[in-house]
């Protein structure tokens, strides 16, 4: 896995007034991406800056602006998910964006992340006029210790202070994810499973566990290389205990009650757009990536273009093999789906794969769909693990000279 992906994951310069190629098909998920963040955590590799009030309100106006280019060029979106960064950073302003989308395109779901400490009333109550019915908060860990470690714990208030503020929304939103990480360097099992006791006890409607992963030079600096040697165990037992206390697997590491929306948006729709800057957007086999710089995101906008930096179009049996990997780690891979999709040649990026996970016990076929087993969906895990570091060394690439972060 981390060998293809760092064979695929190799862009280049966007042509000349590149546009994705979407419009006119199915309705899609649109990614915003807000950079903006009061304070910048070493684990994190998304793409980030400072936040800066007047530099914000010019981005959350440009952010319109690509608003109006994607409806021009006759994109449909039914869904948003807004990531960053923190979106909620200046919760006016993401009312507006909100505000406009819903009057182009007919959005049936929107899903925001945040963090704990920005869960005041004013917030949350601009976040449900907003119509936002999924919110997803970052906590990463309730251990003090380790939230020290993370420079979170002045943030957060300490990890019964979050718990307390994620109480109060709980049944606020149609769904309230905690999104927890695992496998920190000084991380004991024990320290683990008082988080997974901590989440059962509160209760939110899902909770997903990141193993934790390489990112920027950030990272190194104050993690070391990555030990995930037992990332399996730990991760195994916090299945185990969620499952137990009447979890159910949504993706291969997110859990639920009662289903809902996986938190990685990539598994609910297969061809996404991307807007803001650092934003990925997968249209027609083809990956594209906005400009990382923010100046030049607004400044581009300004002139009336889109802000793509750079694109990579995959051959078909990537494409095959990149369906194969997310409809297994969201759930199970739909044969009928793939046939439908691709027609004989999905055997081109299926058939060695299919044959591996069955005979190795981490699949099994079960109504027409191919299922990931327990032993599977720890594998997936690790997979989806290094997926996401080859995102994050493109993320690193595309930042290039740009000394935003800093």
């Amino acid at each position: 896995m981390r060998g293809t992906m760092r064979r695929q994951l190799m862009l280049s310069t966007a042509p000349a007034g590149f546009s994705p190629a979407g419009a006119g098909t199915k309705p899609l998920l649109a990614y915003v991406h807000i950079p903006f963040c009061e304070t910048l955590c070493p684990y994190c590799s998304f793409h980030r800056v400072r936040f800066d009030e007047q530099k914000a309100r010019e981005y959350f106006r440009a952010l319109r602006y690509e608003v109006e280019r994607y409806a021009g060029l006759g994109f449909c979106f039914e869904a948003v998910y807004i990531g960053g960064g923190t979106p909620t950073v200046m919760p006016d302003e993401l009312a507006l964006l909100l505000a406009r989308m819903r009057e182009v395109w007919s959005i049936r779901h929107v899903s925001v992340e945040t963090h704990a400490h920005h869960l005041t009333d004013s917030t949350v109550s601009v976040l449900k006029d907003a119509c936002v019915d999924r919110l997803s908060i970052g906590v990463q860990t309730f251990d003090d210790a380790l939230l020290a470690g993370l420079s979170r714990l002045d943030h957060l208030g300490g990890g019964a202070r979050a718990r307390e503020r994620i109480e109060q929304v709980l049944g606020q939103f149609s769904t309230v994810n905690v999104d927890m990480i695992f496998n920190f360097p000084r991380q004991s099992m024990e320290m683990l499973l008082n988080d997974v006791r901590t989440v059962v006890d509160m209760g939110p409607d899902q909770v997903t566990f990141y193993p934790l992963m390489e990112g920027s030079d950030a990272f190194t600096s104050v993690f070391g290389p990555l030990d995930t040697r037992r990332e399996r165990r730990f991760f195994r037992a916090l299945e185990r205990g969620l499952i137990r206390a009447g979890y159910e697997p949504v993706t291969a590491w997110c859990f639920g009650r009662g289903g809902g929306r996986a938190d990685e948006y990539i598994v609910d729709y297969d061809e996404y757009a991307g807007l803001g800057s650092g934003a990925f957007g997968f249209c027609s086999g083809v990956l594209y990536a906005n400009t990382f710089d923010v100046d030049s995101y607004v400044a581009t906008l300004d002139r009336g273009e889109l802000p793509i930096a750079a694109t990579r179009s995959f051959s078909l049996t990537a494409r095959v093999r990149y369906d194969l990997l997310m409809q297994l780690f969201g759930g199970g891979l739909d044969l009928k789906r793939m046939k439908e999709k691709y027609g004989k040649r999905m055997w081109t990026g299926l058939a060695c794969e299919l044959s591996m996970l069955l005979i190795s016990g981490s699949a099994v076929y079960r109504g027409g769909r191919i299922v990931a087993t327990e032993r599977g969906r720890a594998y997936l895990v690790v997979m989806m693990r290094e997926f996401f570091t080859g995102i994050n060394r493109l993320r690193e690439f595309m930042r290039g000279s740009n000394q935003e972060e800093t």
